[in-house]
């Protein structure tokens, strides 16, 4: 789909802001006008829009993907959105260490740990952690604290957190992100740290690497769309 459009502008009306191109709503997949809650994520959506120059680029515009799956995804069925995403909170990426190399686990327990001491301070709960890949339970009251931070999320934040979960493997680090106990560029490093240390083990791999670009895009890109929400 190439631009079309010439102008691009933000109204608000009532209790969100709606994109324009040339007076004319922008609309979602699904045909709904795009309204969003904050006038600064208004006003980065429509830099998007503002920055197309000629053929339109979904991967340049993730603020407006974003958006429309609040829209279109996420809202029709809140709560079973919800209930999917929390269950993340069953085998969290900060609760499965590696046994060797030294300094993999060293690299580790400093990017997990402190992840791990917030979710105890904030939500009140245990985390069991383990090595290797066989999955260890977590306690019910656990699950059931985190999913309740996860329910009560509207579904524009349910709509951020859930790429910074599925970008990064953690609930836990998607959460601090949210409710910003760690700058998005430190919660990166730590959800990244096997995939990084696999890239220094066996050397530059194209492929690999531009995976792990992409993911960090997305996760920067969720973390942003979320601060822009406050």
């Amino acid at each position: 789909m190439k631009r079309f459009w010439k102008d691009v502008s933000v109204e608000h009306e009532g209790d969100g802001w709606t994109i324009m191109l040339d007076g004319r709503a922008v609309r979602t997949p699904a045909r709904t006008p795009l309204v969003v809650p904050t006038d600064s994520l208004a006003e980065a959506v429509a830099d998007e829009w503002r920055s197309v120059e000629d053929d339109i680029d979904p991967r340049a515009m993730p603020l407006t993907g974003l958006a429309n799956a609040a829209i279109d995804r996420v809202a029709p069925e809140r709560q079973t959105f919800a209930s999917g995403l929390a269950k993340y909170a069953e085998a969290d990426l900060a609760c499965y260490r590696s046994e060797w190399p030294p300094e993999l686990v060293g690299r580790q327990e400093q990017s997990w740990d402190e992840l791990l001491a917030w979710g105890r301070r904030r939500y009140d709960v245990d985390f069991s952690t383990t090595t290797g890949l066989i999955h260890v339970p977590q306690s019910r009251a656990t699950i059931d604290r985190l999913s309740q931070a996860v329910a009560e999320l509207d579904a524009f934040r349910l709509a951020g957190l859930s790429l910074l979960v599925t970008a990064g493997g953690s609930l836990l680090a998607a959460l601090a992100v949210l409710e910003k106990a760690i700058a998005p560029d430190a919660a990166w490093d730590a959800v990244s740290v096997d995939e990084r240390w696999q890239l220094e083990q066996w050397g530059a791999d194209h492929e690999a690497e531009t995976a792990l670009d992409n993911k960090g895009r997305d996760f920067l890109a969720a973390a942003r769309f979320l601060e822009l929400l406050a």
